[in-house]
């Protein structure tokens, strides 16, 4: 299984994709495409590395894994294809936006348009099967995603990175919190959003600390469509 990536990463990369456990993780991946019904489509599992190069990450948001619906997955973490209908994770984060920063909320989950601005939308697991949530958890991905946050932490540009949940905030102790920033709070899930994610102001937070590092906000408001995302690399 071969999917290329930009030049940036795939010259960060090289190492690893020659790593034993890098080539059994794609075994494993090409039989679960072969025998089970798997998202993102496999064109799509890097789609967060191909719209967010390395040297432009300026944000970093963890997710858990893809969703597992069908056809929702767009490679993106918490993104969703247009046409598919918002999940709720994805709705409470738009809630939130829309109090942060009083942005209304989108009409459509695709998040192409903050990937482009340099925000790296990334799970640390890229597959699942389809109606199983975290069942490619332990196949292999949480290794490269490790090593991809490892190799965002030896940037001599400071990233924010953002952590929601529990799964996502045990990785701060990847994180050079001298060198970046971590916002964190619990996850957009109805299940935990009102015991914190709620009123976290993870957006302003974020532009404050780039306005103050030098850098250019993120422009958080989605287009309407597809065909409205901006272009930046």
């Amino acid at each position: 299984m071969h999917i290329p990536l930009e030049f940036h990463w795939e010259s960060e990369l090289t190492d690893y994709f020659q790593k034993e456990d890098y080539k059994n993780l794609l075994e494993n991946i090409e039989k679960e495409y072969q025998n089970e019904t798997i998202y993102p489509p496999q064109e799509q599992i890097y789609q967060a590395l191909n719209l967010t190069p390395y040297g432009q990450v300026k944000v970093c948001i963890l997710g858990q894994d893809p969703y597992h619906g069908v056809d929702q997955a767009n490679g993106l973490a918490f993104s969703v294809h247009q046409d598919q209908k918002l999940p709720p994770s994805l709705r409470n984060i738009y809630k939130e936006l829309e109090t942060d920063l009083e942005i209304p909320q989108a009409t459509h989950g695709d998040l192409t348009h903050w990937a482009k601005q340099g925000v790296l939308l990334l799970n640390t697991v890229l597959t699942v099967r389809q109606s199983q949530a975290n069942s490619h958890h332990g196949l292999g991905w949480e290794n490269l995603t490790d090593h991809i946050i490892t190799l965002l932490n030896n940037q001599e540009n400071p990233i924010v990175f953002i952590l929601w949940g529990k799964q996502a905030q045990q990785k701060e102790t990847m994180i050079d919190t001298t060198k970046h920033a971590v916002i964190k709070s619990v996850h957009p899930s109805p299940l935990s959003a009102y015991r914190g994610f709620f009123g976290s102001k993870p957006f302003s937070q974020t532009n404050d600390l780039l306005k103050t590092w030098g850098l250019d906000p993120i422009n958080w408001a989605l287009p309407t469509t597809q065909d409205d995302q901006i272009t930046l690399f």
